[in-house]
């Protein structure tokens, strides 16, 4: 397993430099990273750093709350590909989905996936704000508004994406689309663990530390 190759090499901080970035990118390089995950004002940084290279660029968009309008995600999302991105991570309006606004959640879904196409969309859900239940619909919402992946977490939040979360995900979606466990992912066997249940993508700022380990 090139366990490198589903890793989405991620610097996300707010005070990330110029230096780190291209740090960040030189970094994917060398470790043939699947892709690295920036903000949407350092992908054309990161376009210009990975130039001539297969390594792809994520940018999160209403990254990390989720909470601004559906119009200014659309924008984010817009901006970010047409300077290079190839795939953009949205989080969703958890505020919309405990209120039971189920409808405008798949809606912003599926706009921003229209907005994007052909690049790849994947939805964060942040799951440890959500109950079960939630949990559930949210990923059924996901499936239901067309994206690409359900993705767990900002790493921003109280908890990032559990073993628990990844089996409850899996029963929704029913491999209808792909799994990107995200946050805490910190050391090989972690890593393993996650793509052996049968998540597509690994979101992590660990992921020198996670390919330069022993294999368990």
């Amino acid at each position: 397993m090139n366990i490198e190759r589903y890793i989405d090499h991620t610097l996300l901080k707010p005070t990330a430099t110029v230096r780190e970035i291209k740090a960040l990118c030189s970094e994917a390089k060398t470790y043939n990273f699947y892709a690295v995950c920036v903000n949407s004002c350092n992908v054309s940084l990161a376009r210009e750093e990975l130039k001539g290279s297969e390594i792809k660029i994520a940018a999160v968009i209403g990254f990390p709350l989720g909470a601004m309008s559906t119009e200014a995600k659309i924008c984010e999302a817009r901006y970010s590909m047409e300077n290079g991105a190839d795939e953009i991570d949205m989080v969703i309006n958890l505020g919309w989905l405990k209120s039971e606004e189920y409808g405008r959640v798949k809606d912003e879904i599926a706009q921003i996936k229209k907005a994007i196409m052909p690049g790849k969309l994947k939805v964060i859900i942040e799951t440890c704000y959500l109950t079960a239940e939630e949990k559930k619909i949210a990923s059924m919402l996901v499936v239901e508004g067309k994206a690409d992946f359900v993705k767990t977490s900002t790493g921003f939040g109280t908890g990032g994406a559990t073993f628990e979360d990844i089996e409850l995900i899996k029963r929704v979606i029913q491999n209808k689309i792909k799994i990107k466990a995200s946050g805490g992912i910190k050391n090989k066997i972690t890593a393993k663990r996650f793509l052996d249940m049968g998540v597509s993508r690994l979101g992590t700022s660990s992921g020198i530390a996670i390919v330069k380990e022993p294999n368990p």
